[in-house]
């Protein structure tokens, strides 16, 4: 048969992003594969002989050794030929697989089982396993490197930002160790979650009818069963696993996709030409546009963004395979192939921006002159609003005023940053101009040993990266922390 090219392909997945992320989608067709989805049936199929033989006494190292021999010669393109027949999937598997397995055990396939004995239990050994060597894996090596960009970026100052507008200092570390925190925790909560995935042999309806009959402890037998492929029975079964173990998994992916998306926007925006702090590496060869040869777009993150809006609104679709009416129907059966189009897309999202965070550079000239007022204004002239010349200082202005005893502190300073705005002056000239609040201030911050003096109080409001709060020390911790978690 003549190979398909990539460009007759229907899904992007395919033709497109498993040619740019080459070593990701390789590592993923183990585990998420039409191949993968037929081998890990037959690897079910296979526990499940071996199960029957254990309970019989009869799982010879003979025996044992041709199953294994079985479950590598079966082709999933003879599967498939044997359903043009049966029009069945699992008993077109099951057909192919008597007729490798040793004769003496061929009577044992699928024994006792029905379809989604073997189709739920090898989902879940599928998307244990993809979750274990694949996408854990690509989450902690985004971790990871987000704690080596926050350790070095620890004392970087940055203005912080709330609505759009300039806030109060912060730190470039401190800004994004707030993904350090949240990715660690659906990191670790996906780990838990794929540990928590189930299989079952409890027949038709769930109330292990069929095995009742073949053996004396039916519950011993899907044990026996499902630990070979490293899983639990699901607590109660109907014909399907309870669909709730999976959901939970797939919702935690969504969480960590989105965390991940809100990464991506920040630090597009922070590459904005306004705003100019942060770039993401650029090749020598690379073209930003078309048309515009200077320009030097942050797609990889805008890329990023994308992915997140194709594949987060599936979210829908697996709440809805929760639903099956009584013991089971087939509403579940096409939409359920879709989540390996999920993890795809997920995976290569992680994979995107990790390759933004390891290569992003910081801008620090124009981080400081952001934070000093200069964006938004001409020649370091105050602008408006929040964007007067060290205006974010005017919230340590007003709490030291108040700590001395004036009530209407904050009234006080709100008066002087609209003198700033009105007459052009920095927030430090504003207040120098007004001597009894500014002694007042001075006079609190030596009290504090913000500064040595109250004649230096004036100072710290000429340089707006001393007031970062626990900034730095939140971003090492975090960091720190984070980093031990993902070598447990």
């Amino acid at each position: 048969m003549q190979a398909r090219s990539i460009f007759q392909n229907i899904s992007p997945i395919d033709h497109r992003y498993s040619i740019s992320e080459k070593t990701l989608f390789e590592a993923l067709v183990p585990w998420i594969s039409e191949e993968a989805a037929v081998s890990s049936c037959v690897k079910a199929e296979i526990a499940l002989v071996k199960a029957h033989l254990t309970l019989r006494g009869q799982d010879t190292q003979e025996l044992l050794a041709a199953l294994k021999k079985a479950e590598a010669a079966i082709d999933p393109e003879a599967v498939y030929a044997e359903e043009e027949k049966t029009h069945h999937n699992i008993r077109a598997l099951v057909n192919v697989l008597k007729k490798a397995v040793p004769e003496e055990v061929a009577p044992l396939v699928h024994l006792g089982a029905t379809s989604v004995d073997i189709l739920d239990t090898a989902l879940a050994y599928r998307m244990k396993g993809v979750t274990h060597h694949v996408v854990l894996p690509l989450l902690k090596k985004l971790e990871l490197s987000l704690c080596d960009l926050v350790e070095r970026e620890a004392e970087t100052p940055q203005v912080g930002r709330t609505h759009g507008q300039h806030a109060v200092p912060i730190t470039v570390g401190f800004a994004l160790s707030e993904y350090v925190s949240r990715l660690g925790k659906s990191i670790l909560e996906i780990d838990e979650r794929s540990k928590q995935l189930k299989g079952k042999l409890a027949g038709a309806v769930g109330a292990y009818n069929a095995t009742s009959v073949l053996v004396k402890d039916p519950e011993l037998l899907e044990r026996l069963y499902l630990s070979e492929l490293g899983l639990e029975p699901s607590e109660h079964s109907t014909q399907l696993v309870e669909p709730e173990y999976l959901l939970r998994l797939l919702l935690e992916f969504n969480v960590a996709f989105g965390i991940i998306a809100n990464l991506a926007d920040d630090l597009r925006n922070l590459q904005r030409t306004e705003i100019g702090e942060l770039r993401e590496n650029f090749s020598a060869d690379q073209v930003g546009s078309s048309t515009m040869p200077q320009k030097r777009n942050p797609w990889n993150s805008e890329h990023v963004k994308s992915l997140w809006k194709a594949f987060s609104p599936r979210v829908m679709t697996f709440f809805m395979d929760q639903i099956s009416e009584h013991q089971r129907d087939l509403t579940n059966s096409a939409s359920q192939r879709f989540v390996a189009d999920y993890v795809a897309g997920f995976c290569q999202a992680v994979a995107r921006m990790t390759t933004v965070i390891q290569g992003l550079g910081v801008d620090r000239e124009r981080l400081l002159y952001n934070l000093r007022g200069g964006a938004g204004s001409e020649g370091g002239k105050a602008g408006r609003g929040s964007g007067i010349v060290g205006g974010v200082l005017a919230e340590p202005a007003y709490i030291l005023l108040a700590e001395t005893g004036v009530s209407d502190a904050h009234e006080v300073i709100r008066r002087i940053t609209l003198q700033a705005e009105q007459e052009g002056l920095t927030f430090a000239e504003a207040l120098e101009k007004q001597p009894e609040v500014l002694q007042r201030i001075g006079g609190k911050m030596a009290e504090l040993g913000l500064v040595p003096s109250a004649a230096e109080g004036l100072s710290f409001f000429r340089e707006p990266e001393r007031y970062c709060g626990l900034a730095v020390k939140k971003a090492r911790t975090l960091a720190a922390k984070y980093r031990t978690l993902m070598s447990q």
